[in-house]
């Protein structure tokens, strides 16, 4: 009798053995990681239509998550009734040349899209003029029709992997890669 029980529990012993060492993890292919980008610096550049002087727009954090707050400027106002070609630049300054993340979120197109908030009363509009591969917004490059004098804000928000086609912010979810708000006066 004392036989078969050790027997037994034997049996029982390598066959927990077989199971728990068996597995088909090992014919799943690997998940690739795209890590999000890194940055650190905005440049919106606002070219008026017909010449004139730019307004450029900066943010620029150049210790991430530091305890140093970003440095926002603002290069000077907005001319009423003007449209301006609007230009985003984004870098990822720590790293020595400095990386120009734009092109990345341009190559992923499908994957990022740009928002623009207008705050304050600012008699400001937007428009997109490029777009990911299935004609949705992009928004790396836009125009900005300043209207009436006055002071208020504009918020540049990226969203990674947004909802495409959206009909703005609220409802496009994805992750928020930056978001910056400046202070515009148009004169």
């Amino acid at each position: 009798m004392r036989k078969f029980k050790i027997s037994i529990l034997t049996a029982i012993a390598i066959t927990g053995t077989l199971f728990t060492s068996c597995s088909n993890d090992d014919d799943a292919a690997p998940v690739p990681v795209n890590e999000e980008e890194v940055i650190t610096t905005i440049t919106v550049t606002l070219t008026p239509n017909g010449g004139g002087t730019a307004v450029t727009l900066q943010s620029r954090d150049l210790d991430g998550d530091g305890p140093n707050a970003p440095v926002v400027t603002v290069s000077g106002n907005l001319v009423a009734n003007t449209t301006y070609n609007g230009a985003i630049v984004l870098l990822n300054e720590t790293e020595d040349p400095a990386e120009n993340v734009t092109e990345e979120v341009e190559e992923e197109d499908d994957e990022h899209q740009f928002f623009y908030t207008i705050g304050g009363g600012l008699d400001l509009t937007t428009t997109y003029t490029n777009f990911d591969g299935n004609n949705n917004p992009l928004g790396t490059t836009f125009d900005a029709a300043a209207g009436a004098a006055g002071t208020g804000t504009i918020t540049f928000t990226l969203r990674h992997e947004p909802t495409k086609p959206n009909t703005g912010l609220a409802n496009a979810g994805g992750s928020t890669d930056i978001e910056v708000t400046f202070d515009v006066t148009i004169q």
